[in-house]
């Protein structure tokens, strides 16, 4: 329980998509000027990651790991499929499961909200060759998680931490278009500016998960320099006292 409780605070925040590895920074910053719409593109992003991620996670331990295939042919010793390794079809298997989620939302949108599918506009069918979709799926390979619950976790709190970051950028992009900004900052200077204060913001959240890291230190060492203390103040009353 722990460790999903990490996974999804570290995800959301510390290793937020846009304000760490700055992914998904197109869609971040043309999609950003309504609320309404920033929100619509942040629900989509959180339901593509939360179904890809999974997915993939099952590709590469079942299909793409060298070794994955072995139960294709029940044996581990190297020969038949245990003995194949189609690491080099990463990249297109994870892209060609993004690209089915993508059309189906797209599909799911253009049939409940038409007007939110015509202000996302070409953004939508984008989020197929969004680099925080695929970010999501290669950083969950890398980092070798472990279960597919984690899987599925990862893909949920990625896909919340770009919704909140989307979703905040906009809510100042709207208020700040009332504010008296400089000329030359206006538009994506001030958005470049803001962008990087709330990056600072969410990585001061880094100290969140390193409370417990440290050693408790023992109190031995005090007190055997505590003895070597007293030892020495009596050898110098003894040696004054030689001395008068």
């Amino acid at each position: 329980m722990i460790e999903h409780l990490e996974l999804f605070f570290k995800s959301i925040f510390i290793d937020n998509m846009v304000f760490a590895v700055f992914l998904g920074m197109c869609s971040y910053l043309a999609v950003s000027k309504k609320v309404a719409t920033a929100v619509g593109l942040g629900a989509a992003v959180i339901f593509v990651l939360a179904i890809t991620v999974p997915l993939n996670w099952l590709l590469d331990q079942y299909l793409l790991q060298p070794g994955a295939l072995a139960w294709a042919d029940g044996s581990s010793n190297g020969e038949g499929f245990s003995g194949m390794d189609l690491g080099f079809l990463s990249f297109i298997m994870f892209i060609a499961t993004i690209a089915t989620m993508v059309q189906l939302v797209e599909i799911v949108v253009e049939k409940f909200s038409p007007s939110l599918y015509n202000s996302l506009g070409i953004f939508l069918p984008l989020i197929a060759v969004n680099c925080a979709i695929l970010g999501g799926s290669l950083f969950m390979q890398s980092r070798e998680i472990e279960t597919f619950g984690l899987a599925v976790n990862y893909g949920v709190s990625s896909g919340i931490g770009w919704f909140l970051a989307i979703l905040a950028i906009a809510a100042i992009r709207e208020k700040i278009r009332y504010s008296n900004v400089p000329a030359p900052l206006r538009g994506l200077g001030i958005t470049f500016i803001i962008t990087g204060l709330m990056g600072i913001g969410f990585l001061s959240f880094g100290g969140m998960l390193t409370g417990g890291d440290e050693e408790e230190v023992s109190p031995e060492p005090t007190a055997q320099v505590e003895e070597v203390k007293t030892e020495d103040a009596k050898k110098l009353a003894d040696n004054t006292k030689i001395v008068e």
